[in-house]
């Protein structure tokens, strides 16, 4: 069982803890966030559908309002469906005296991580689907409401426009896992390539720390490509982190580009909510550190890098050279070629793959 490898109850614990509450929750705001999000998100699905042709092959997006605890819940739940799996692999590693401590050490890693990243978060798409298991909660598209609010009120932004703002990044994601047909077994594939070489040699270690050491004296940051986990790979998982990384910067920048793209005509102040955003992931100090340890900061790299790869391509090909990526997963940049798109782009070429190829639409 899950259990047997992370103390998923302090986690939640420690995660709704630190998420604390927000003076917006209790608003009457927050009651028109739901019917204003049920009808924007059918909207933006719409709207995404038309800029991109990719279209969900599993019915209408579900928009759900939560606050922060719900959130950190909905996120435990998804935790514990991804590593199910690969916990046999995780239990072998966890047996003796000290598997206890090393339970618990998880959980407070796994409930701080999500506390804190719970009072940022404005929306996500949970595209993690155990096929008849609580169906009802899954395959939905999360927007935080406490979050959404009090950026609105801070930044005087208009509502509707925001929120649709929001809906077309989070609905795109949702298309881009729901519409592509061999997409999420892809990803999660790549996950539990990740999570299951997991190898409990103390000698990681120490190779990491002579690695990083040399990553230091080159002048780079060896948290830079990835935290920790990164850091502590072997040779087999930074192949498949690498390629995770490659997937992200696609589809993160392509969710950054459809954005502003889609509802161009209808959000006028999307330059500007595009801006601030963009600040608010410029953190320094402590934070930033926090975010380099755990991996956060090469996730939000991956905007920059996926949008900058999206437009080298199109400037060179056009829009319908770009639409081959989703003809299969072979054809998936690789994080060197997401920051060489040119080397993506010949590849391509020598594929076969004719221009225009989009087989997702049905």
């Amino acid at each position: 069982m899950v259990s047997e490898a992370i103390d998923w109850g302090l986690a939640e614990r420690v995660a709704v803890r630190l998420a604390g509450t927000d003076p917006f929750q209790g608003s009457y705001h927050f009651a028109s966030l739901q019917p204003d999000f049920d009808e924007l998100t059918a909207e933006a699905e719409a709207l995404v559908g038309a800029a991109t042709g990719l279209h969900s092959l599993l019915g209408p997006a579900r928009a759900r309002v939560a606050d922060r605890q719900d959130w950190v819940r909905a996120n435990i739940a998804s935790f514990q469906r991804l590593l199910r799996p690969i916990t046999s692999v995780i239990g072998e590693h966890l047996r003796g005296p000290m598997a206890p401590v090393a339970r618990r050490a998880a959980g407070l890693e796994v409930g701080s991580l999500l506390g804190w990243m719970s009072a940022r978060v404005l929306g996500q798409y949970d595209l993690l689907v155990i096929e008849d298991e609580q169906p009802e909660e899954q395959d939905l598209v999360y927007y935080i409401g406490p979050n959404v609010l009090a950026l609105e009120k801070r930044y005087a932004f208009p509502p509707r426009e925001f929120r649709l703002w929001l809906a077309l990044h989070e609905v795109t994601h949702r298309a881009q896992f729901t519409g592509v047909p061999w997409m999420r077994k892809h990803f999660l594939g790549l996950v539990h390539q990740t999570l299951g070489s997991a190898d409990p040699d103390p000698k990681r270690l120490l190779e990491a720390i002579k690695r990083a050491a040399d990553q230091v004296r080159a002048g780079r940051n060896p948290l830079d490509d990835g935290g920790i986990v990164t850091l502590l790979a072997s040779p087999d998982q930074r192949v498949a982190i690498d390629a995770i990384g490659g997937l992200m910067s696609l589809l993160e920048g392509h969710g950054d580009v459809t954005m502003d793209r889609a509802g161009a005509h209808l959000i006028a102040s999307a330059d500007r909510f595009s801006r601030v955003l963009r600040q608010r992931r410029d953190v320094k100090g402590v934070a930033k550190t926090l975010r380099k340890l755990v991996g956060i900061e090469a996730k939000m790299a991956q905007y920059e890098q996926g949008e900058k790869f999206i437009a080298a391509v199109e400037a060179a090909r056009g829009p319908d050279f770009l639409n081959r990526v989703w003809s299969a997963s072979t054809l998936v940049p690789t994080l060197a070629e997401i920051r060489d798109p040119f080397r993506w782009m010949d590849r391509v070429e020598s594929s076969g793959v004719p221009h225009g190829a989009l087989t997702t639409v049905p």
